[in-house]
């Protein structure tokens, strides 16, 4: 899904989380460390994977992905049909019901689907904009109306931030207070949010799977550091921590007392280039840098071996991946020479890395080191956190490395989001050109699977050939839990089916 984002903690969270080991004695309450906050429990607004990973577990939609990560399965639809010209879908509800006791309905599936595409606080708008119309002909039946085909379509009902809201209560409590204490239809509620600190869910009765669920409520704590993650999963003080550090995933393996997860994921990172910064507004300027930057020794020094060099924005395992896709070789001297060519010999670049983190960190001082050797002088600016993301939507960066993780099966997704020119910026590169742009919507409603293919393949062609950005590597989610949980599990896209987990 999406970009890294991380909140701030506020002062003295670490003392309040003296009581963790309390906590994780608890039977059936599950503890998970994480580097991120929450930002919000409104799902059309967040494009985060801290959100995403506990949206998944509170709400519900109305097509999952199963646990492998590469097909569909019904949701809160048990079935669905389209008919012959691909613009109506037919679904059946099944009986279900919110955390509060109230009835899932065909017209809260109508109302969040509106919602999504039309609410101006919604970072999903573009995406869903292809509804024409959603309608509610009786509780159990939603019919919705595209205005073309859509071959991307039932993927993105998968998306957590098209879960199923309840349209009576977001209306009676107002935006803002829903997205502090929300009411879904997933496997656990929100009993409790304190911001910097923890997300408290407890199992949730009337979930339509209730009898799945082993666990009895889920503690998510965040722990910024990466060392007192480890440190504290180390010591039984949390049941698993997310996010290992590279560097630590040998020696926890070692650990008998712990299982360390390394599961296939669609993770990317990048180097994101601000286009409308003076000369990264050329192309051959953002090709030297793309010359000058070593990805093995990225992939060798910081992921240790765990990772494998990214070729294209789309990742390896996914649909449509270009395999033969251009990957420049490392090349100073030549990167040198495109910079003197091009009049950008004395280039100065400001690069905001995410404090604390400790891939970042590495990865910021082999980037500074690498590109110096281009004649390229890199200013390290290192920021709180939670300053991040928001210097990125200023525009107030000149480079940064950040990920994604697919939240969708089709690439239609992540495509829109990096080089549909929607509301995002690019992913706020602010790259532009209009080829690039007409072909992700065009890609998005061909129907034969054939051409469609080969324009990702020619999409991802253009977008290395204008260096949107720069891919560096592709890792597996990294995560680590105590021998006594079992089926802790994280499907490619993110997803954690904690309905699963067991606390023994």
């Amino acid at each position: 899904m999406k970009r890294k984002h991380f909140t701030i903690v506020a002062a003295g969270v670490l003392l309040a989380l003296s009581a963790v080991s309390q906590l994780a004695e608890a039977a059936g309450v599950l503890t998970i460390g994480r580097r991120e906050d929450s930002t919000t429990f409104d799902p059309i607004k967040s494009a985060q994977n801290a959100d995403n990973g506990v949206f998944s577990n509170v709400f519900d939609v109305l097509v999952r992905v199963d646990k492998s990560g590469t097909r569909l399965e019904p949701g809160l639809a048990q079935s669905w049909e389209i008919s012959a010209d691909g613009k109506v879908y037919t679904f059946k509800l099944r009986d279900a019901k919110f955390s509060d006791g109230s009835p899932v309905t065909a017209q809260d599936a109508v109302f969040s689907l509106l919602r999504i595409r039309d609410n101006e606080g919604s970072l999903w708008r573009d995406s869903y904009s292809i509804i024409d119309k959603a309608e509610a002909p009786d509780p159990h039946t939603l019919v919705v109306t595209l205005k073309t085909p859509s071959a991307p379509f039932l993927s993105q009902l998968a998306l957590p931030n098209v879960s199923v809201l309840p349209e009576k209560i977001v209306k009676s409590m107002g935006e803002e207070a829903f997205a502090e204490k929300p009411v879904g239809s997933g496997a656990f509620s929100v009993k409790e949010w304190t911001r910097g600190e923890k997300v408290v869910l407890v199992k949730n009765p009337y979930f339509w799977q209730a009898d799945r669920v082993k666990l009895d409520g889920v503690e998510w704590l965040t722990l910024p550091d990466d060392n007192t993650r480890m440190l504290k999963v180390q010591a039984g003080e949390l049941d698993a921590a997310l996010s290992v550090p590279f560097s630590r995933i040998t020696s926890l393996q070692k650990d008998p007392n712990l299982d360390v997860h390394l599961d296939r994921s669609t993770r990317e990172d990048h180097l994101l280039i601000n286009h409308e910064h003076g000369a990264l507004g050329k192309i051959e300027v953002r090709q030297a840098l793309d010359f000058a930057i070593d990805k093995k020794a990225i992939v060798d020094t910081v992921t240790f071996g765990f990772g494998t060099i990214a070729n294209s924005y789309i990742p390896e395992g996914a649909l449509y991946h270009y395999a033969d896709n251009l990957s420049r070789p490392y090349d100073p001297a030549k990167a040198r020479q495109m910079l003197k060519d091009a009049g950008a010999s004395d280039l100065k670049l400001k690069y905001v890395v995410n404090a604390g983190d400790e891939v970042d960190e590495q990865i910021a001082i082999l980037l500074q080191q690498q590109l110096a050797k281009a004649g390229v002088t890199v200013d390290l600016q290192k920021v709180d956190p939670s300053q991040s993301w928001d210097m990125l939507v200023a525009g107030e960066y000149d480079i940064s490395v950040m990920y994604w993780t697919n939240d969708i099966l089709d690439p239609d997704q992540k495509t829109t989001f990096v080089l549909g020119h929607d509301a995002n910026m690019n992913y706020m590169t602010r790259y532009h050109n209009e080829k690039v742009k007409a072909l992700v919507a065009a890609a998005r409603v061909e129907m034969n699977m054939v051409q469609r293919k080969q324009m990702y393949i020619d999409l991802q062609k253009m977008a290395k050939a204008d260096v949107n950005w720069i891919d560096l590597y592709y890792s597996p989610y990294r995560n680590v839990s105590r021998k006594n949980i079992k089926n802790f599990d994280q499907n490619p896209l993110g997803r954690f089916t904690l309905e699963d987990t067991e606390k023994l």
